[in-house]
């Protein structure tokens, strides 16, 4: 995944990933934590400016949750119900999502991101009940930055950690490798020195 995003970053920019997470919000099959999680993850090498990746990624969040919005103002349900199967979400997805959405509401734009198969459908339902856009943007685009946000820093931080892992190892075997140079050569001169006296004894 991190080669792929690599060439796609480095072929057409940081708005691919605006672009890619646009996608998977609206209901393309795109794996939208493992996305931002491995672009942290070469922030922390370094491959990739952070800020810019939170940036393009918030970014490319806005525009899905704001399309799936829109969408389902204007289509409403027929048109989920003809999409949803050919966009791999099941009808029970939808009345799952729905009966959340009745229940929850705006909690469930803000924390919706974070439930598979809810993210791609909670715009849609707020469109559908026409909740007005200042109370979807508050809940919806606030929910999009902790995402956005957590994911990122989840990979960036835990590849620092390996990072520093491999570091830490890295120079514990250098350290070993010195250690038994030594020893060994130690080793050697107490072995040729004994073998020596041994030797003048006869």
């Amino acid at each position: 995944m991190d080669f792929e995003i690599m060439q796609l970053i480095h072929q057409y920019g940081y708005i691919s990933l605006s672009i890619l997470l646009a996608l998977g919000i609206v209901g393309l099959p795109v794996p939208d934590e493992i996305l931002l999680a491995t672009a942290g993850c070469l922030t922390a090498a370094g491959n990739l400016s952070l800020a810019q990746v939170l940036f393009f990624a918030i970014a490319g969040s806005f525009l899905g949750i704001t399309a799936s919005y829109f969408i389902g103002i204007k289509f409403g349900r027929p048109l989920l119900d003809r999409l949803a199967p050919k966009l791999g979400i099941s009808l029970s997805h939808i009345d799952r999502t729905n009966r959340y959405f009745d229940r929850y509401g705006k909690a469930a734009l803000f924390f919706g991101y974070f439930i598979p198969g809810v993210r791609h459908l909670t715009a849609y339902f707020a469109g559908m009940y026409a909740m007005p856009f200042k109370t979807f943007a508050l809940y919806a685009y606030s929910g999009a930055v902790f995402w956005c946000f957590f994911f990122v820093m989840l990979g960036h931080l835990l590849a620092q950690k390996i990072y520093m892992a491999m570091d830490v190892i890295h120079r514990l075997g250098l350290y070993a490798f010195f250690t038994l140079l030594i020893g060994g050569a130690i080793w050697l001169l107490v072995w040729y020195k004994k073998k020596e006296s041994v030797s003048e004894k006869y």
